[in-house]
């Protein structure tokens, strides 16, 4: 009997503990790292205003990548959401791989206006390019807008639609991915890719729909990432999620075969940076948790005093697969003669990974490479005249020096040091692109040199781009023009390099002008759905209505005097003027029109109160995961808060499972009484055996 009772115990425990991590929501998604993790991209704060956005984002794998990132969108529920009320499950193609975004931020954005002629331009400037194959990104709720997607590669090129990886449409709503947010998608309602113009397209009525999304997993390095956002009805949001696969590179360091604690290992990227460090344990292991699949990683061990790596110092690491193969090192005592030295700079800098190699009296040679310290050693090197030489780094020339004579006694046992090499860096161009004052990221620049030579490369999230090493000469710097700007200046220019850098090559832009405005109504509340016509200089008169902010944007329009007409709605009339002319002469600034309502004296049917979107709602009501509200003021002057809480639009989805969890709760909750007293009535009545 007391082993039924037990027994009976554990098994209540059990199915009590069962049911707690159900309801409680625990899943445990992260697999041993016998194979790829999947991670979810984190965001920083969402700062700016209406038509002047910036955030960040950083991937949750190693090693340390980030991107700026700005937008000309407009205001009204945008920013980064918490991923509690819309999010991309297991079920859906990305979440399968790369786990679900289940309470994981995002970003959502809307068009510069909504209207199809104002796009918003979202740029991401990424701090060091993303290789290939171990993240993926999405964008959501594609229904009655588009998104065109460029990206260009760290030498300037822009990626074709096979390299950008369209892996597919999807959608994310539960009734057709399981495990997804409670919103009435269906399966069909995907958007299309049209690869020639790399445009992501929602459903062919430009309906307002739920979860229409599309994902994308780039084959090639991505220096920086634009998506052009274009309402084609309604009042379109879109959303966009950044994933990543992490991979352990990890080994053990040995000295004579048995493990050495303390020792310094580095993670060193191409450019002979080291970008990540540790020491080994107790037991010589050491670990850099998470490295994001896909490329090979340098690692390097920085031997103690005394010691000498027994074989390489550094190694590659492939994460093409998961697990990786270990990057081991063994260590051993220094065995005289060494011969050590540095290979650095005139400004200071360290050089590591250049190789370098003794030629011995009999013709024998050994090479080397440097740390990251820029420290090199050999050892056991024999009695004779010798010789050290190394490979100069492309872009550098010597500095004294060029090799490096020395003896080594019969006998001798007292090292020979300070065989150092001196560099130093040819000269450098560098410039800025930028737009009405503020720097344009993602900019191709191409460096013509003598005889013909070309190098590329892009500006980075400050606008800036640099050539480094160049040769004296007559050189041509050409740089492309960004969609979404025009070039308010030469896209061209020619200068000379010496013996000295150059700099101040910089290049200038201006974005398309627009006639902007704001409608209020009595005590200055916003007034959505009223009608305005926007006739630019020399052109066709153009309609726009204002949003629940009150706002109206008319976009793409040349330098001019523009003339503005609004129509009062019912039960309003003009306070002042029902028409304003306004200019936009400069390249960089829009015209603005403000106008002012008050109510009229005879009330007419219908009148739309302040704030109520009346009839600027019609088509798509597309809100994403738009809060009602933005914390702090209205949401187009008001900086937008970081991970907001967000419910589904018109689901009340959050409500909805909330009861639905707490009625599975309690229902378990009672089966698992039920059970238990079933148990004990069972053993009181049974007989003892």
């Amino acid at each position: 009997m007391y082993a039924r009772q037990v027994s009976t115990r554990v098994l209540v425990l059990l199915l009590a503990v069962m049911l707690a991590l159900v309801s409680g929501g625990l899943v445990l998604e992260r697999p041993a790292q016998a194979q790829a993790s999947g991670a979810w991209g984190s965001w920083g704060a969402f700062e700016g205003s209406s038509g002047d956005y910036h955030t960040g984002m950083s991937f949750a794998t190693g090693p340390a990548l980030s991107a700026e990132v700005e937008s000309n969108s407009r205001g009204g529920g945008v920013g980064v959401m918490s991923g509690q009320s819309n999010w991309l499950s297991a079920g859906t193609p990305i979440g399968a791989k790369y786990g679900t975004s289940k309470d994981q931020p995002y970003l959502n954005l809307r068009p510069q206006a909504d209207r199809p002629d104002s796009p918003s331009y979202t740029d991401y400037a990424f701090d060091e390019p993303v290789p290939p194959g171990g993240w993926a990104f999405a964008l959501g709720d594609i229904d009655a807008d588009q998104v065109k997607v460029i990206a260009k590669g760290p030498d300037g090129s822009t990626l074709t639609a096979a390299e950008l990886g369209f892996q597919g449409g999807f959608n994310y709503c539960s009734d057709t991915s399981p495990g997804g947010p409670a919103c009435p998608g269906e399966d069909t309602d995907q958007p299309t890719w049209d690869a020639a113009t790399q445009t992501l397209t929602g459903n062919d009525t430009a309906a307002d729909t739920d979860g229409a999304s599309g994902w994308f997993e780039p084959t090639a390095p991505v220096a920086s990432l634009t998506f052009v956002f274009t309402r084609r009805a309604g009042f379109p949001v879109y959303q966009a999620w950044f994933a990543s696969l992490g991979c352990d590179i990890a080994g053990t360091v040995t000295d004579s075969g048995q493990p050495s604690a303390g020792v310094a290992v580095n993670v060193v990227d191409a450019d002979g940076h080291v970008v990540d460090s540790t020491e080994t344990g107790d037991d010589g292991t050491y670990s850099f948790p998470d490295y994001m699949v896909g490329p090979e990683y340098t690692v390097e061990v920085i031997a103690p005093a005394g010691k000498i790596a027994d074989g390489a110092n550094r190694q590659q690491v492939d994460l093409s697969a998961c697990p990786a193969a270990p990057a081991d090192f063994q260590l051993r005592d220094i065995v005289p003669t060494s011969v050590s030295g540095t290979v650095s700079t005139t400004e200071g800098e360290h050089l590591g990974g250049v190789t370098v190699t003794v030629t011995l009296e009999d013709g024998t040679t050994r090479t080397t490479v440097t740390d990251s310290n820029g420290d090199y050693l050999f050892d056991e090197v024999p009695a004779g005249d010798h010789t050290v030489t190394i490979d100069k780094p492309e872009r550098y020339d010597y500095d004294g020096a060029d090799r490096r004579d020395i003896t080594v006694s019969p006998g001798q046992t007292t090292p020979i040091t300070d065989q150092d090499f001196m560099l130093t860096a040819l000269p450098k161009l560098t410039g800025a692109a930028a737009a009405c004052g503020e720097p344009v990221s993602g900019v191709t620049v191409t460096l013509t040199g003598p005889g013909g030579s070309t190098r590329s490369t892009v500006t980075d999230a400050e606008g800036a781009y640099a050539f480094a090493g160049l040769a004296a000469g007559d050189y041509t710097v050409e740089v492309d023009v960004p969609e979404g700007h025009t070039a308010a200046g030469p896209t061209t220019r020619d200068t000379r390099v010496a013996g000295t850098d150059v700099d101040g090559i910089d290049f200038t832009y201006a974005r398309p002008a627009a006639v902007v405005g704001t409608v209020s109504g009595p005590g200055g509340a916003p007034v959505a759905g009223v009608e305005l016509t926007v006739t630019p200089e020399g052109g066709a008169p153009q309609q726009a209505t204002t949003g629940d902010d009150g706002t109206y944007s008319v976009g793409d329009l040349p330098s001019g005097t523009h003339t503005v007409t609004i129509t009062a709605p019912a039960g309003y009339e003009v306070d002042g003027d029902d028409e304003q002319s306004v200019a936009n002469t400069g390249a960089c600034g829009d015209a603005v029109a403000d106008f002012a309502l008050v109510e009229s004296a005879v009330p007419g049917p219908g009148k739309p109160g302040p704030g109520d979107p009346g009839s600027g709602d019609a088509g798509d009501g597309d809100t994403g995961d738009v809060p009602s509200e933005v914390p702090g003021g209205s949401p187009d002057d008001a900086p937008a808060a970081a991970a907001q809480d967000d419910d589904l639009p018109r689901t009340g989805a959050t409500l909805y499972i909330g009861i639905v969890a707490a009625a599975v709760f309690l229902l378990g909750a009672g089966a698992v009484m039920v059970a238990a007293a079933r148990a004990r009535n069972r053993e009181e009545t049974e007989p003892l055996r």
